[in-house]
């Protein structure tokens, strides 16, 4: 009965975890959880457990989704502005159209895949221990919305993250998508 009643509180114990132990919902799991819901990613290794909860994250992801959609739409424009500028910048060095949309399209995806593919991984790699190729696929996992929770940052037990690790990371997922519209509006 006692158990029966803490899960409906929202305690959800697992394992050999104590009553003791640190809630979940920290300022940076909150972060990265409002970023997951918003972003459409859901890994589902941190959820609401209530009525109250679960109703709430419906309500957050009917609006919030729209709104995360209108930020990256923004953040994708503000990025082909400079995608504009480069574009400019070659046409006056005497370059054909097809070359500089060619060329520009190149040069973003070449630096978008460094920025938010291969540098993330090597931070994955010395945060989490993963090998390399596991953080480049959690990187294209997370970033393509797939999400499917069998790497998760942050959730290994035996590791000391810093306090806001997990902010970064939902910041990382926000522009990484943003990379992403940049590549369609392109």
């Amino acid at each position: 009965q006692n158990l029966i009643e803490a899960i409906q509180n929202g305690v959800y114990p697992v394992g050999n975890e104590s009553q003791f132990e640190e809630s979940n919902w920290d300022f940076s799991n909150s972060f990265f959880f409002a970023g997951t819901v918003v972003s459409t990613i859901g890994y589902g290794t941190l959820h609401p457990k209530t009525a109250g909860g679960q109703i709430f994250c419906v309500f957050f992801a009917l609006f919030g989704i729209p709104l995360n959609i209108v930020f990256l739409h923004r953040v994708g424009k503000m990025l082909s502005l400079l995608c504009k500028k480069l574009g400019k910048f070659l046409y006056e060095k005497g370059m054909r159209k097809k070359k500089i949309k060619f060329l520009t399209l190149l040069f973003f995806l070449a630096t978008g895949i460094l920025v938010f593919l291969c540098l993330p991984s090597v931070f994955f790699q010395i945060t989490e221990g993963w090998s390399y190729s596991e953080g480049i696929y959690f990187a294209f996992i997370t970033l393509s919305t797939i999400g499917f929770g069998d790497y998760v940052v942050g959730k290994q037990s035996d590791r000391k993250y810093f306090s806001y690790y997990r902010v970064l990371v939902a910041i990382w997922i926000l522009f990484g998508l943003a990379w992403i519209a940049l590549l369609f509006n392109l």
